[in-house]
């Protein structure tokens, strides 16, 4: 059902560290997020032994601010909508997460309970594990590293900054409208996050004077690179599409830098391809402006990354789905737009030529 493990559902991790549950066993364990925090012991005493890809070296513990430009943390109003309350706790549990160094599987953790901020202080650290696709003891270190005596104090808080009920019950919904369900989640994430408009703005700047712009997006982010790039032609000069990877992949950076270009955005999904992190290191290392499309601050581009843009993918089927980082492509276009003097007068000239050519059927 995985395919070539390209866009298994799952959470993104560090590039070493992306190995992410099969998506039935996350089904499967659809039953744990529903549940409340007692239905299991929260502190099971496990061999700390096991799961020995959880453990990171010190080395590569970083601190979650330095990692990212932009957060998933938003405003909110928290006296809304259920859905608005949820995003709130995002807010507020991305907020508990700064400032503290995380080894890659506490990120995996970080990046689990901000995904699933609504159920975060119901689940008990086993059900946490399992959702994460880590060991029991690595909730448990985790909560530690965050400053609390164990897994409980930490839940604790978080029930008494949570909303004081779970959102309503999705268990009537079938496997396909949970999924449809979850895309909606992440388009109001989506907008809640837009309500600050700066960084996209920002990045729309950066994409206008760059001449040419090279757009990086492989394996699972190839649509969306390309789809960007399908638009971006028709108000941009010169838009540069690199979706293969490769030795080559160096020289076509090098090819865009010569030829003047100073930014380079880039759409980076699950699983992450060890080739783009290498890719947007030896851009920068370039001289280029990266602005990053990924589905978490916690993925693994985020190192490499001068202004990294949030849209969470759905993990709900078999293969992910990205109707969020979709829409953020759309969003950066129109910003880049914005940002061409001569955007409209290059969108009527291609209007006038497609009529004349009969390019589309009424």
């Amino acid at each position: 059902m995985s395919g070539d493990g390209d866009n298994g559902g799952g959470i993104g991790g560090a590039a070493d560290d992306e190995s992410r549950g099969d998506a039935l066993r996350d089904r499967a364990s659809r039953d744990g997020e529903s549940r409340g925090g007692g239905s299991r012991a929260d502190e099971p005493r496990g061999d700390e032994s096991k799961g020995g890809a959880d453990r990171a070296p010190a080395a590569e513990a970083v601190t979650v601010t330095e990692a990212v430009t932009v957060t998933e943390a938003v405003t909110v109003t928290e006296a809304g909508t259920g859905t608005e309350a949820a995003t709130g706790t995002a807010a507020r549990l991305q907020k508990l997460f700064e400032g503290h160094r995380l080894t890659p599987t506490q990120r995996r953790i970080a990046h689990c309970m901000v995904r699933r901020a609504a159920d975060a202080p119901f689940l008990s650290s086993v059900e946490l594990a399992e959702l994460a696709g880590v060991s029991q003891p690595s909730v448990t270190r985790f909560a530690v590293a965050l400053g609390f005596d164990g897994y409980p104090a930490l839940r604790r808080h978080l029930r008494e900054v949570a909303p004081a009920e779970k959102p309503g019950d999705t268990g009537s919904y079938n496997e396909y409208q949970q999924a449809v369900q979850a895309e909606i989640d992440n388009l109001r994430h989506l907008a809640a996050a837009l309500a600050d408009p700066s960084p996209v703005i920002e990045a729309g700047r950066l994409f206008a004077a760059s001449r040419p712009l090279p757009v990086l997006g492989l394996r699972a982010a190839t649509a969306q690179a390309a789809g960007f790039t399908y638009f971006a032609r028709k108000v941009h000069p010169d838009v540069r599409l690199l979706d293969e990877g490769g030795t080559m992949l160096a020289d076509r950076v090098d090819a865009a830098v010569r030829a003047g270009a100073s930014a380079l955005l880039c759409f980076a999904l699950p699983r992450h391809p060890r080739e783009v992190v290498d890719a947007l290191e030896y851009a920068r290392t370039a001289g280029l402006t990266v602005v990053t499309v990924a589905d978490s601050v916690f993925a693994p581009v985020a190192h490499h990354t001068d202004l990294l843009l949030p849209a969470a993918v759905g993990t709900g089927l078999a293969f992910d789905t990205a109707c969020a980082p979709m829409l953020l492509g759309r969003v950066l276009l129109e910003a880049m737009c914005d940002a061409l003097p001569d955007a409209q007068a290059r969108l009527e000239e291609f209007d006038a030529k497609a009529a004349a050519r009969g390019l589309f059927v009424e």
